[in-house]
């Protein structure tokens, strides 16, 4: 039987995929360890394994169905450094992946996951992030986001309505709320890059926060 059938898809994401993948190489050492948050269909784990192979890299959701999709995405195009899923919910504290005297990660990497969950699991990403990581980790967050002085542009502002009709608690957040969650954590926003369609990347680690 094939596993094709397991393999869900996101347009997003196949587009995202290769500029996500860019900015990671030039953000990253070569060899680390890295925990995605909310991996969804499994199309960014296998890419972003791939194309760094240094990496061990092992992806989680809480969704049984992404757990199974991102499996069959991982026998379709297997990597070396691509662990099997693991069932992860962020607010679900502790995490799993920290318990007393588990190894601690060089990366903690979340996509497009703040604007269509409740506003609390921003403040578990970054608490579940900051035990999570080794000292001189980083959380690197993708997505779209509001930014106070600066226009929103008509696609997204036509994505936040959409998204708040769908679910009232869900939305684009706005970077200074988000930038405070992560000081709450101990963590601090060292970079925002700009990437297509509007989204941004945002690094935060425990070093001094961007000006």
């Amino acid at each position: 039987m094939s596993d094709q059938p397991l393999c869900q898809t996101s347009p997003a994401a196949e587009r995202n995929k290769a500029p996500i993948l860019a900015a990671l190489q030039g953000l990253l050492p070569a060899t680390g360890r890295a925990l995605e948050i909310a991996a969804g269909t499994g199309q960014h784990a296998v890419h972003f394994a791939g194309g760094l192979p240094g990496w061990n890299w092992q992806p989680t959701d809480p969704e049984p169905a992404a757990l199974a999709s991102i499996a069959a995405w991982a026998r379709l195009s297997p990597s070396p450094g691509l662990l099997p899923p693991m069932q992860l919910d962020v607010l679900a504290a502790p995490w799993p992946v920290n318990a007393a005297g588990a190894p601690r990660w060089d990366l903690v990497f979340c996509a497009n996951m703040l604007h269509i969950a409740p506003w609390p699991c921003c403040a578990a990403l970054m608490l579940g992030a900051a035990l999570a990581l080794a000292p001189t980790g980083l959380l690197i967050t993708y997505g779209p986001y509001k930014v106070a002085g600066e226009t929103l542009a008509p696609g997204n502002q036509a994505f936040d309505i959409d998204l708040r009709a769908r679910n009232p608690s869900w939305g684009l957040r706005w970077l200074h709320e988000v930038d405070a969650q992560a000081q709450a954590a101990g963590l601090q926003r060292q970079g925002r890059i700009p990437l297509p369609a509007n989204n941004q990347l945002l690094v935060f680690g425990r070093g001094p926060a961007s000006t």
